[in-house]
């Protein structure tokens, strides 16, 4: 059997992170995936290097384009877009996140294609939505993190804020882009219609924010940022030890306060009325906090790691990268793989998530060459030999 979507043919006029990632999870699933890069010069993120490939392709651009056939066209001349079109035709979805009206004037937008293509399925991602007082302005995930309270939230009670160390907000549009597409299909299937998504990085942001958003609009005071603690459960965090390694200790309810209580040798904190519920840890995070983090200076990460997990207390080390992709759970649940490039080159990536038993992911191509499919993507559009050479001839692909 194939993949879930396979018989779903999605034109990606994306760049970058978001809609790249939305792409690749469709591929992954799969859909057909053709995208579509600039000549000569393709999505920017080929040159986000180093580190890269023998051959100067970035590892960021990897990290998103799996899957996918890439197939140059400058959509700026007619010509190309003449191409784009013919190619929305036969497409279920297109996605793509220029700027607001970026694609209008090339007759590529949603209301263009649509009347060539009724069915088609079309995905906007933006920084801020194709409406609103911020429509025109760029996005970037850094910035967007900032407006939309996540560094508020994030690192030292007594530093500066700080941004998620991967970003988050681009992966996250992606992610619930991939979704609204998988929706839209879904939809379409009974209405025999496609439809128009508006995506936005802000918006997908805020979204996100879960619990903290909702202890604003539910509490009505502003979150502080609390570093490696949790708003709503104490002790929630990260502890240092003997040896000046850290560990994180997730005790969510007053069984495990308990058990913790036990481990570090004070059983009577757990009767304390200060520390007895959560809400009274919560209350008195600070003087509960000083107490632990005294006691587990006594013995180094391994002992405390130990101990606890045989207590039933949630707790884990603080991996670097190298030592999470050694982990024996990563490795058995397979999420690194390899795959091998038509230049022969063996790619490194990290997998796909998603484990369906009837129809699983499938990894059938390595992140393409700049323009590795035009020839065959175009000749299966009809194009013969001396029209794609006259389009080459011209810089149209």
């Amino acid at each position: 059997m194939g993949g879930a979507l396979e018989g779903i043919k999605v034109l990606d006029l994306s760049r970058v992170l978001a809609g790249p990632w939305a792409g690749q999870l469709l591929a992954d699933l799969g859909a057909e995936v053709i995208k579509i890069e600039r000549p000569g010069e393709g999505d920017e993120t080929r040159a986000w290097a180093p580190p890269s490939l023998p051959d100067g392709t970035a590892a960021y651009f990897l990290c998103a384009n799996r899957g996918k056939r890439s197939v140059t066209v400058d959509i700026t001349v007619p010509a190309g877009q003449d191409i784009i079109r013919r190619l929305a035709s036969e497409a279920d979805v297109v996605l793509e996140n220029y700027k607001v009206g970026g694609l209008a004037k090339y007759g590529l937008d949603y209301a263009s294609l649509s009347t060539v293509n009724p069915r088609l399925v079309y995905c906007s991602i933006t920084g801020f939505g194709q409406d609103g007082p911020y429509a025109a302005m760029p996005g970037y995930d850094f910035i967007v993190q900032g407006m939309s309270g996540l560094m508020s939230i994030t690192g030292p009670t007594d530093g500066e804020p700080h941004k998620v160390g991967v970003a988050s907000t681009d992966i996250v549009t992606g992610l619930y882009a991939s979704n609204a597409i998988m929706a839209a299909l879904i939809a379409r299937g009974r209405t025999g219609k496609g439809q128009y998504i508006d995506m936005a990085l802000f918006d997908c942001a805020v979204a996100t924010l879960a619990n903290v958003s909702m202890n604003w609009l539910v509490g009505g005071t502003v979150p502080p940022r609390l570093g490696n603690a949790h708003p709503n459960i104490v002790p929630y965090q990260v502890f240092g030890c003997a040896g000046g390694g850290h560990f994180i200790l997730a005790c969510g309810n007053d069984r495990q306060f308990a058990a913790v209580c036990a481990v570090v040798g004070h059983p009577e904190w757990a009767a304390d009325e200060r520390f007895a519920t959560n809400p009274a840890r919560v209350r008195h995070r600070q003087q509960l906090t000083a107490l632990l983090k005294e006691a587990f200076l006594a013995r180094g990460r391994d002992d405390w790691l130990a101990d606890l997990d045989k207590a039933g207390v949630p707790c884990g080390p603080i991996n670097t990268i190298d030592e999470a992709f050694a982990d024996p759970q990563l490795i058995h649940r397979g999420l690194e793989i390899s795959l091998q490039d038509s230049r022969g080159q063996k790619v490194p990536l990290a997998g796909c998530p998603i484990k369906l038993s009837d129809t699983p992911v499938r990894y059938t191509l390595a992140p393409p060459a700049l323009g590795e499919h035009t020839d065959e993507v175009l000749a299966a559009l009809g194009l013969d030999v001396a029209e794609v050479a006259t389009l080459r001839q011209h810089g149209t692909i």
